[in-house]
């Protein structure tokens, strides 16, 4: 039997809130794999699953899988005028 040996990759995921009382979540590394769920643990679910399948169509269609990039998301403070 021929098995399949498989590995453990990781990409960061943004997880922003929803005006739904859910989250949308996107992946820098993967432009336009998009999903979203009602509560974290679900948005973490599907984000998985998403990624999942794209990945798989990448493979499917030959091509090149992103390697994680060295990219992560940080707060700025700045400061603004307040106008009256």
């Amino acid at each position: 039997m021929n098995r399949k040996s498989l590995k453990i990759l990781s990409y960061n995921a943004i997880f922003t809130p929803n005006e739904q009382k859910g989250f949308n979540v996107s992946f820098p590394d993967f432009p336009g794999c998009v999903t979203f769920g009602n509560s974290f643990e679900e948005a973490k679910k599907y984000a998985r699953e998403a990624l999942e399948l794209w990945i798989a169509e990448l493979n499917q269609n030959r091509e090149n899988i992103p390697r994680e990039s060295d990219a992560f998301l940080g707060k700025i403070n700045v400061k603004v005028p307040v106008f009256a």
